[in-house]
């Protein structure tokens, strides 16, 4: 395949989400596998809705997911400026090319008009388009109304006979009547171009052999063809990608669909402890095939298996749990010296000052039970807090009482504050023989001396966080812990 010119261009007007994600990484994807370019266009005509902050977000988490651009914003490139809004001379003098053919006019119907005309449609229930006036209007009596300082907008001319055939890679071949395309506004009367107009152009002057983007797009596809034809080029090789839907599997996800929990943000995602490569594996798997073995691929491995005949324009479930799973997979593949460096912000983040030393003791009893980074901080923060204050109800076993809890938690300080060695080895087979001996089980000991010393019912296994808190902590807490027990046996 010879090497493709790829663009991926949002607009820089709310969140940076996993739909957009996946759009940028098949871009990538393709770009690398061919020894192609990848290239980022800011769509922002949309004055108002643009933002600063809305595009330092969209570039800070296309980075964070690895997918650097090799042309576009802050590198340039042969096609500079990446952004619309610095283009808009470009879309002027492409304009008038169109008014000059006869495939464009200016319209200059008000807004009052307009809202006129679309609710007498709505009344016969007709399809809301644009009735045509101003596209009856000869070439002088426009130009004479322009000269005369009226507004306007350009107008795409649509045939209003036949039909226009167009072919989607995912697809195939669609074909439209004519006569149900509307006129589309290309320039508003504030002279910025509309995305119709302003991507065509871009899409070719940049050079650009296949277009991602998403199903919503197939509405104005046949607009898309018929401006490029206007213009006499070459089209691209179209992908309107797959819709994401609700987790339960209906319904089309959306920004409203957002939780605490569940989030569909990329920058959301890693503050919530995910890693990229896992967000790009699950983003990928919802909408293509990349072989049987669909669990986390590396970068190189969905370069290498990714296939325009493998996309799939089937809806797509956003399925949080298998995230979780790959992010777990991600999780376990890392060194410990890496995993350290993951989780040392976490802790951080949650005020907790966490050397590298106990971090790098702490990394290998918690990486085969973390799901996400910030997981680590709840499970391991004892580590790093003030004695922990347990519930004196807390520390009594289930199936037991306060007394027979005070019994076992005494008795096994005094094994405890006996050992020659403060170890693992050390310490679980008399804890266990100790256990038998009281005619408990070992859960019912362990789970006493858990809360004991870490405060938690669930945490990282017993006796290595034991060895770790160190033998001086460990059974200053039991003593403390038989303490509130024996308030329970007054």
């Amino acid at each position: 395949m010879p090497p493709a010119r790829v663009r991926f261009a949002p607009s820089p007007t709310g969140r940076f989400h996993i739909g957009g994600a996946r759009t940028a990484l098949y871009n990538y994807l393709l770009a690398r596998q061919t020894g192609g370019q990848f290239i980022l266009r800011i769509e922002d005509t949309d004055v108002k809705r643009s933002t600063p902050e809305a595009l330092a977000e969209l570039k800070a988490a296309i980075r964070w997911l690895g997918l650097e651009w090799d042309e576009g914003p802050d590198i340039g490139g042969p096609h500079a400026p990446y952004n619309q809004t610095g283009r808009k001379d470009i879309y002027l003098k492409h304009a008038q090319q169109l008014l000059d053919s006869g495939h464009a006019y200016r319209c200059f119907c008000t807004p009052e008009r307009l809202k006129q005309v679309r609710e007498s449609q709505q009344k016969l229930k007709q399809p809301p388009r644009y009735d045509g006036t101003c596209r009856r209007l000869t070439a002088a009596e426009a130009e004479a109304r322009v000269a005369a300082g009226e507004k306007f907008v350009i107008r795409f001319k649509t045939p209003t006979k036949g039909s226009t055939t167009i072919r989607d890679q995912l697809r195939g071949e669609i074909t439209v009547e004519n006569n149900t395309i509307d006129d589309y506004i290309l320039v508003k009367s504030d002279g910025f171009a509309l995305y119709h107009l302003a991507a065509m152009v871009d899409d070719h002057l940049m050079g650009i052999t296949h277009v991602f983007r998403g199903s919503e797009w197939l509405g104005t596809f046949p607009l898309h063809a018929l401006i490029l034809r206007a213009f006499g080029w070459s089209e691209p090789v179209w992908c309107h990608l797959s819709v994401f839907l609700k987790p339960a599997g209906k319904g089309k996800m959306s920004k409203r669909d957002v939780t605490s929990e569940q989030s569909i943000y990329v920058l959301e995602l890693r503050e919530m402890g995910y890693l990229p490569e896992a967000i790009n594996s699950w983003a990928a798997l919802m909408g293509a095939s990349f072989g049987p073995d669909e669990e986390v691929l590396s970068m190189e491995e969905m370069i290498a298996r990714f296939s325009l005949e493998h996309l799939n324009p089937a809806p797509a479930r956003v399925n949080f749990e298998k995230l979780d799973h790959f992010n777990g997979l991600c999780l376990r593949r890392l060194s410990i010296t890496e995993l350290v460096t993951h989780i040392k912000p976490f802790f951080e983040k949650a005020g907790l000052q966490a050397d590298d030393a106990t971090l790098h003791q702490i990394a290998p009893i918690i990486q085969e039970r973390i799901v996400t980074l910030d997981d680590a901080v709840e499970m391991a923060g004892f580590f790093f807090r003030p004695d922990p204050q347990p519930a004196p109800t807390d520390l009594v076993a289930k199936g037991l009482t306060p007394a027979k809890s005070l019994e076992a938690v005494t008795r096994a300080r005094q094994i405890m504050e006996g050992l020659p060695e403060f170890a693992h080895e050390a310490l679980e087979p008399p804890l266990r023989a100790l256990a038998e001996e009281l005619g408990l089980k070992p859960g019912q000991l362990f789970g006493i001396l858990r809360v004991a010393v870490t405060g938690q019912a669930v945490s990282p296994p017993l006796f290595e966080s034991m060895v770790i808190v160190g033998r001086e902590k460990t059974l200053a807490r039991v003593v403390q812990a038989e303490t509130l027990l024996k308030s329970m046996t007054r």
